[in-house]
């Protein structure tokens, strides 16, 4: 009977502490004053993040859900020039370990282990100047109906998944979409709707993956670099303008389709590359050791 009793109460405190354990929090910015603008700097250091298009009408609208919470993420805002600056910062007081970190990384069993969910949403009627940092985990991140002037992402052992779901153009040019992963993988697909000028993927351990769905709107230079891993690229139609570099040693093995012309040095031009054609798009490809394949 006692025993039965002592189950019952640790069952009891178990349940309450995981419900303590739990906290959602809303972080968000009313339009109270003139701006088009926005800033936003995020920053957690572990989780599942999801940015994406939001319709509640707000420049800037997180909502976080945090387990096992040891500091609460601080927020704050400002307007100047007719910009909105926002910071988003979630640190850890009790630091990860390498080896832990570097576990998470190899032996992940679910997302539960990374404790803690975001959804950023944006906005289609503002400009977006997005800088974006996780540390352990995964950030799923479309930019379908999203205004984006410059996209900069960085992990420490996340994965980032970055897409363009709707299949809709990036209505202004963007200058720059830079993806810097420590150790994770890159999954890209539709970059073409993004419009961008400068593409650059850097990997130090893991893959990155590619997808060109289509034409390119401008003249785009895509850099993808990996240090032990593999790049792989599904490039658009043989019509479209493109040439393709590749930089690779001796432990890099490279698959190149036929259809590609090689003109020397391992670079390739397509069937409609043109030195001067408005949408050509450069690919450079720096591989140490592992794989490089395009199709």
């Amino acid at each position: 009977m006692l025993r039965r009793v002592c189950l019952i109460i640790w069952a009891i405190v178990a349940f309450n502490t995981n419900i303590i354990a739990q906290i959602n929090k809303e972080f968000k910015v009313e339009k109270t004053e003139d701006f088009s603008q926005v800033k936003l700097n995020f920053s957690s250091y572990k989780g599942i993040s999801h940015i994406g298009r939001d319709h509640s009408g707000l420049p800037i609208f997180i909502e976080a859900s945090l387990a096992k919470v040891n500091i609460l993420p601080s927020f704050q805002y400002s307007v100047r020039n007719n910009i909105l600056s926002a910071t988003l910062d979630h640190r850890n007081v009790e630091s990860e370990s390498l080896g832990k970190s570097i576990t998470s990384r190899l032996f992940p069993s679910s997302n539960d282990d990374f404790d803690h969910d975001w959804k950023v949403g944006l906005n289609t009627n503002f400009l977006y100047d997005l800088n974006l940092n996780f540390g352990i985990g995964r950030a799923d991140i479309d930019l379908s109906n999203i205004n984006v002037t410059k996209c900069k992402i960085k992990t420490a052992t996340a994965d980032v998944v970055l897409k363009y779901s709707k299949s809709i153009p990036n209505p202004i040019s963007m200058d720059t979409m830079s993806v810097s992963v420590n150790m994770g993988n890159v999954e890209a697909n539709g970059l073409n709707f993004s419009n961008a000028k400068q593409m650059i993927f850097d990997v130090n351990y893991g893959n990155v993956n590619l997808i060109f769905s289509g034409d390119m709107s401008q003249a785009t230079h895509v850099r993808a670099s990996v240090g032990a891993g593999s790049v792989n690229i599904t490039l658009p139609d043989t019509d479209t303008p493109y040439i393709v570099k590749v930089q690779s040693t001796a432990m890099c093995r490279t698959s190149i389709p036929h259809y590609l012309k090689s003109i020397g040095n391992k670079t390739y031009i397509s069937k409609g590359y043109s030195a001067g054609a408005g949408n050509l798009m450069t690919i450079e490809i720096d591989v140490s050791v592992g794989s490089v394949a395009l199709k």
